[in-house]
């Protein structure tokens, strides 16, 4: 029988072997997500400082047959870091483990732990005249070990991959307690099976990531930011393939944005500057980072004007400050802020192959419109094909209104995302929220092969139950 981690029994087994100081009250704000559909639960909660204290609660609570839910920045938006049903979980934090552990610039490697909140990898990157290029909107609270857990992705994928590619080791706490103290800095080793990968994106159902080594880049001797207004999401293609024509993989980042999400900005955040006065109904940010001083914002006026002259551009802004810079990335990095204030019927994170982005967005739009009125913005990183797909009630309507028409959005999207190709979970994980949608649309030789490997690796069943795979 499982115990409840507020047995006292069990809460005294973890003090005999841990720092007093470990153990804490447990607190209303690791209990809750961003989204509010979850509200979570926890016997206990505690906040280790090294791997050895992992390693310490994971083999009493596996021992004792106790859940445990592992905790990052709590920024995830799929209910990964919350357990909302079943015995209160044992809720591990890893906000006290956050060194750089090193940094190797010769090498183009930092270590860090597992509690690094995103921001300051890239700082200890950038003081050695380096580039962690991993970059998304919560990277002042989100943690390194949440984003290798949940292959976060973010705006730079397009040049340099998911949180996967920029990963090249591990030490993490396997369910049984055991430390795999896999942090290699080597770029080549084929010695067995990557446990490596097969942790990345697991949700911390498979383990506990404690630290990891990360790749880092040169730093671009200049970056070129415009906003361009395209006359469709194909125009907006064009211009992406014209783009890598002339500057290869030196585009950074591209993306899409409708003039629904700017016209959320007028309506619930005012104070975001936007660059044209009139709100266009399609636009793209381009960012280019070029090396060996050749100068990106001349690329940029080049890949304009040939643009403009295949019809693919009507209008554009190119920044010629860092201030200008900064202003055209608040308007994409605020769009989600704004969707939140408008309250969305139903959100999604999915990918589509490329080509075929401007026949879901046309098709998409028809399926949402047979089943009722409403507004969509659809905005995201289009050069790699993800979209988030939000669908919102007509002016002067809440979501409240429309709760019995959320279920039929969603599965009209995301069936119509099956049928082309794509994924109903492009970079923000299953979590909680989405293991229906797995069951539903995931290959069943794979699934088979996932349950095979959760029962192989974590046979008590503790690690984040009812995350990616039903408990």
């Amino acid at each position: 029988m499982d115990l409840n981690p507020a047995d006292e029994s069990f809460a005294a087994r973890l003090r005999d072997v841990l720092p007093e100081d470990v153990l804490r009250p447990v607190e209303d704000r690791y209990l809750s997500e961003p989204r509010g559909r979850f509200a979570g639960q926890a016997g206990l909660l505690a906040l280790p400082r090294q791997v050895e204290e992992v390693s310490a609660l994971v083999r009493a609570a596996s021992q004792a047959r106790v859940p445990v839910v592992p905790y990052s920045g709590g920024t995830g938006l799929v209910g990964g870091q919350v357990m909302p049903q079943g015995p209160a979980p044992l809720l591990i934090s890893l906000e006290r483990m956050n060194a750089i552990r090193g940094v190797y610039p010769a090498e183009n490697v930092l270590v860090a732990e597992a509690g690094a909140i995103l921001s300051d990898v890239q700082d200890a990157a950038l003081e050695v005249d380096r580039l962690f290029p991993l970059s998304l909107a919560a990277e002042g609270s989100c943690r390194i070990g949440g984003n290798l857990s949940t292959n976060a992705g973010g705006v730079n994928v397009l040049r340099y991959g998911n949180a996967r590619d920029l990963c090249l080791g591990l030490e993490a706490v396997l369910p049984d307690g055991g430390i795999w103290r896999g942090l290699t800095r080597l770029r080549k080793d084929n010695t067995g099976y990557d446990l490596r990968n097969l942790l990345i994106g697991a949700e911390g159902t498979l383990g506990i990531i404690t630290a990891a080594a990360l790749k880092l880049s040169s730093v671009p001797s200049g970056i070129g930011t415009a906003m361009i207004v395209v006359p469709s999401p194909e125009a907006a293609l064009g211009l992406l393939a014209l783009a890598r024509s002339r500057v290869g993989e030196a585009v950074s980042a591209f993306e899409l944005i409708h003039g629904q999400g700017l016209r959320f900005l007028d309506e619930v955040l005012p104070d975001v500057r936007q660059p044209f006065a009139e709100r266009p109904e399609w636009c793209v940010l381009i960012e280019v980072g070029l090396a060996g001083g050749l100068d990106p914002t001349s690329a940029l006026e080049a890949i304009f004007e040939q643009a403009a002259e295949q019809g693919l551009a009507l209008d554009g802004v190119i920044a010629r400050s860092e201030a200008q810079r900064a202003d055209l990335w608040s308007v994409r990095e605020r769009i989600p802020e704004a969707n939140r204030l408008t309250g969305s019927l139903s959100s999604h994170d999915i990918s589509i192959p490329l080509s075929a982005i401007p026949e879901f967005i046309r098709r998409g739009a028809e399926a949402v419109a047979g089943i009722g009125q409403f507004r969509i913005n659809s905005f995201g990183h289009v050069g790699d094909g993800n979209l988030h797909y939000n669908v919102f009630p007509m002016p002067g309507s809440n979501r409240a209104d429309h709760d019995h028409q959320r279920e039929a959005v969603q599965r009209a999207v995301h069936d119509l995302v099956h049928e082309m190709g794509g994924s109903v979970s492009a970079e923000h994980g299953i979590g909680r929220m989405k293991v229906g949608e797995l069951e539903r649309y995931g290959d069943p030789v794979r699934l088979a092969a996932m349950r095979a490997i959760k029962a192989a690796l974590d046979p008590a069943g503790i690690m984040n139950p009812g995350a990616v795979l039903r408990a």
